[in-house]
């Protein structure tokens, strides 16, 4: 099969398209997927440039995020059978375990039944970015309804997928923008306020907003000066959570002042601790999210695709930042 694999760190040089043998079932809860599509996310450059996640270490086959149809299952698998559509999101951070390529063997309780009204490409597109914008509003930041919601950088991959989140729980959502096309599509999605973080003042857009009073639930999808920012525009008792380390030198004394939760989130820790219970409630979270998909509260914003052999466009992308919604890879 063709995939696309990694034998150093390093620069886009470094993904090589090459051949490698089919996997193969190894155990009676297997299954082998072919796959449509894979998702093209941040974590898959910071894997390329600084190394793998895992001890399984290298070679690496790259892509946490898959979409494709079952072509084999093991003798004790009932939940799937050959020619059902699954989607899931595993593997891609060490070792020969992941997306970029033609097939996968996963353990069949990894994967759930594909959203039935979009295609592959969405499909493979979301997984990642859907289990890290729910547990950071619904787990983290205990959303409810009737709260008021920031989500930074509301056209990102993450981004997009949160406002529809929070929106579908009955909040309120503002976002951060960098134009006013970002801008148009995020209340597309369902914002009520957007901020030109490059024009605006964040706190005083965010005041103007709420009346003075400050949003309850800010989600930093961007780094440490975001996650700095936005403090003084919470509201008192609120919850902010990052997706990134904040950083060494933070100075917390304005949120003890405001008696804010803060919480980290990274999606990825079923996979790097191991974690059988946290992966069924990532995947309760799937199911959860194909329901609101097929009902329309939901969609995936494939900007663009690239076949394979191209995984490195894509990456080039990534690292120039300011990608709408997400990318994916083909197999056809």
């Amino acid at each position: 099969m063709k995939a696309i694999e990694i034998r150093e760190t390093g620069g886009l040089d470094v993904l090589d398209y090459v051949d490698r043998q089919q996997p193969e079932l190894q155990g009676p809860d297997d299954i082998l997927v072919k796959l449509c599509a894979a998702g093209v996310n941040p974590v898959d450059t910071k894997v390329r440039n600084n190394g793998p996640m895992l001890p399984a270490g290298l070679p690496a086959v790259l892509g946490c995020d898959g979409a494709g149809v079952v072509e084999a299952v093991g003798a004790e698998v009932t939940r799937f059978k050959p020619g059902d559509e699954v989607w899931f999101c595993y593997g891609g951070i060490g070792g020969p375990v992941g997306n970029y390529a033609e097939y996968i063997v996963i353990n069949n309780h990894l994967a759930q039944a594909k959203p039935r009204s979009i295609g592959m490409t969405e499909a493979a597109a979301a997984p990642l970015v859907l289990l890290t914008a729910w547990e950071a509003l619904h787990d983290r930041a205990r959303l409810h309804e009737g709260q008021r919601v920031l989500v930074h950088a509301g056209a990102g991959g993450v981004g997009h997928v949160a406002i529809q989140l929070a929106k579908a729980a009955g909040a309120r959502v503002c976002t951060t923008v960098s134009s006013a096309e970002k801008a148009e599509f995020a209340h597309a999605l369902g914002a009520e306020y957007c901020i030109n973080y490059k024009e605006e003042d964040l706190v005083e857009s965010v005041m103007e907003w709420t009346g003075g009073e400050g949003v309850d639930i800010a989600f930093d999808t961007v780094g440490p000066d975001v996650f700095r920012q936005s403090i003084p525009a919470m509201a008192h008792y609120g919850d902010l959570v990052t997706i990134l380390e904040p950083g060494p030198s933070l100075d917390l004394k304005e949120a003890r002042l405001r008696n804010l939760r803060i919480s980290l989130e990274l999606m990825l820790t079923p996979m790097l601790r191991d974690l059988p219970r946290a992966r069924v409630h990532q995947g309760e979270i799937l199911r959860r999210c194909s329901h609101l998909i097929d009902r329309g509260d939901l969609r995936i914003h494939v900007s663009r695709t690239f076949p394979l052999a191209q995984a490195a466009d894509a990456h080039q992308l990534i690292e120039q930042g300011h990608v709408t919604g997400k990318l994916a890879l083909t197999m056809d």
